[in-house]
């Protein structure tokens, strides 16, 4: 495995790359987000447990949509059993998978706990148990600061568990090695990586 840096006009190749990709197998593609979207909304709905069943399947659940995606852009269709790529890969693959599932929701709960020290756990109750915004709450400043908070925290975190999931499963890495290299990679091409967020921001704008 090698690290490649690259120039910080291919973030845009890779926003192409994507579109073209889901264009490939728009309705399987489509299908597998919404049916994730469904499993962790039906998870959420456990009284109390629902957030803390749902954060540490995320990392399998990106495994599962990078596997999807690896077989659209082959021309293949997805099935939806490619979300469970995650855990059918041996007990060691899966272990670790559930090991950077947990690192990742404990970063994710200091964060909201960091934002209930500052507006007294408004922002943690929307975020973890979907708790309703009201127009009280939104004017506050306390509650303004810890969604910035919260904003500031979550997208470099984010970022390092973006490609972790990969690394854990295509390549045998162990989780904490993962984040580290993940860390590196996104920080050796943080130029792409913004052009990236930036040409997706400008999709969606356009889209809108």
């Amino acid at each position: 495995m090698k690290l490649n840096i690259v120039p910080a006009k291919t973030g845009l190749a890779w926003v192409g790359l994507g579109i073209r990709t889901f264009f490939r197998q728009p309705l399987a593609m489509s299908g597998l987000f919404f049916l994730f979207l469904g499993a962790a909304s039906l998870l959420s709905l456990v009284p109390m447990l629902g957030s803390f069943l749902v954060l540490p399947l995320i990392p399998a659940a990106t495994l599962g949509l990078m596997a999807a995606t690896r077989q659209a852009s082959e021309g293949r269709f997805p099935m939806p059993s490619v979300l469970a790529s995650a855990f059918s890969a041996g007990r060691e693959r899966l272990k670790a998978m559930l090991t950077l599932g947990v690192l990742y929701t404990f970063s994710m709960l200091l964060v909201t706990g960091l934002t209930a020290l500052i507006d007294g756990g408004d922002f943690a109750g929307v975020y973890l148990h979907g708790n309703p915004m009201t127009k009280e709450m939104l004017d506050r400043p306390e509650f303004q600061q810890a969604v910035l908070v919260g904003m500031v925290f979550n997208l470099p975190l984010t970022v390092l568990f973006w490609p972790a999931p990969a690394l854990v499963h295509w390549h045998g890495i162990a989780p904490a090695k993962s984040l580290f290299f993940s860390a590196l990679a996104c920080w050796k091409n943080k130029w792409a990586l913004l052009m990236f967020m930036a040409g997706w921001l400008g999709v969606f704008i356009a889209g809108g």
